[in-house]
């Protein structure tokens, strides 16, 4: 008992630090509202309740505007944190994420097609065929750098970023010819590839929710066998783990998560490797423990970035520049160490 009281307390401070974090940034924009207020109206709108002494405007800004974007960035932020996990425990390599794999790029591509076949006069629903195209282009991106960096039948740790790096090459010019396509709308192409979580609605709630609690589950789900297979594939199958079944297994479910992050909020680069590093030095490499910490510190690394671009900046600077700007010196200190450690450990 005391055992498991001992493990939950970390969750219950981490939730505790999100709930706190999201009733702050609630407060924070261009009409400022109190967190008593922010509060009031979360739970009379969950209650069902009038709010008659509370200003119309600030309960609209609040349930319509900032709560979407509020929700949508921890929800993005923990698929992401919880992909680069299991990517990098996967894989046995820090640099890993959906971000240095090209697979974000790749779900970039799949989704910027829609945009670019619908400019074009073909009829398709966005809120269905932008998914579908960016899970499609993600899983093509996996399935391609899984091929290139097999040709020592090892998928090394640097055979697989080599990889990564040119199909993310290729495709971002691919998306350089579908903006030159675009001709005048290009700027909705280019706004969103910056990775934006602007033009949230509830709807996109409703469609990232359910799979970022299936997702993280299963990925907590299989963290033991995640542990065993660190340990290399002989003595992984020796403990029953079927090790290449559960590679495909995740990569797919961590592919369909990174797709629908792109799929909502564009590209935003980072979440997925710097997470679940600097809390691998916090709590260990037991992705029991890694994995739901990781999608609580994602989701608050990105609701605070947001925050920042939303509310604090005097514009509104992408939500992906901005991460892009603060991963990628972070990437850099990784690869440094790692050469300077003989790239020995994990």
């Amino acid at each position: 008992m005391n055992i498991v009281t001992k493990e939950l307390y970390p969750i219950l401070f981490l939730t505790t630090a999100l709930f706190l974090l999201i009733a702050v940034s609630a407060t924070m924009g261009f009409l400022s509202v109190s967190v008593m207020d922010v509060v009031r109206i979360i739970s009379a709108k969950l209650l069902q309740q009038p709010l008659p002494d509370i200003d119309p405007v600030a309960v609209t800004v609040v349930t319509d505007v900032r709560m979407p974007r509020i929700v949508a960035a921890v929800l993005v932020g923990g698929m992401l944190g919880v992909s680069g996990t299991v990517f990098q425990a996967i894989l046995l390599n820090p640099l890993a994420d959906s971000y240095t794999l090209g697979i974000s790029t790749g779900a970039a591509f799949g989704a910027s097609l829609v945009i670019v076949l619908q400019i074009f006069g073909l009829a398709l629903p966005p809120a269905v065929s932008v998914p579908i195209f960016a899970f499609a282009g993600g899983i093509g991106t996996l399935l391609l750098v899984l091929f290139l960096a097999s040709g020592d039948r090892r998928l090394s740790s640097t055979n697989l970023i080599l990889a990564g790096v040119i199909v993310a090459a290729i495709l971002s010019a691919a998306i350089g010819f579908l903006k030159f396509l675009a001709d005048e709308q290009v700027g909705i192409i280019i706004f969103w590839l910056m990775g934006s979580l602007s033009g949230v609605s509830w709807y996109n709630i409703l469609l990232l929710l359910p799979f970022a609690l299936i997702g993280t589950g299963l990925a907590f789900f299989y963290g033991r066998d995640l542990n065993i297979m660190a340990t290399g594939d002989r003595t992984s199958v020796s403990l029953g783990v079927n090790t290449v079944r559960l590679r495909i297994f995740l990569l797919v479910c961590c592919t369909l998560m990174t797709a629908l992050s792109v799929a909502v909020a564009g590209i935003i680069g980072f979440i997925g490797l710097i997470v679940p590093h600097l809390l691998r030095h916090l709590t260990g490499p037991d992705n029991r423990r890694l994995i739901p910490f990781s999608f609580f510190a994602g989701g608050m690394l990105l609701l605070v970035a947001d925050t920042i671009t939303r509310a604090v900046l005097p514009a509104e600077v992408p939500i992906g520049v901005l991460t892009a700007l603060l991963g990628g010196p972070f990437f850099c200190i990784i690869f440094k160490k790692r050469q300077q450690d003989g790239n020995a450990g994990f």
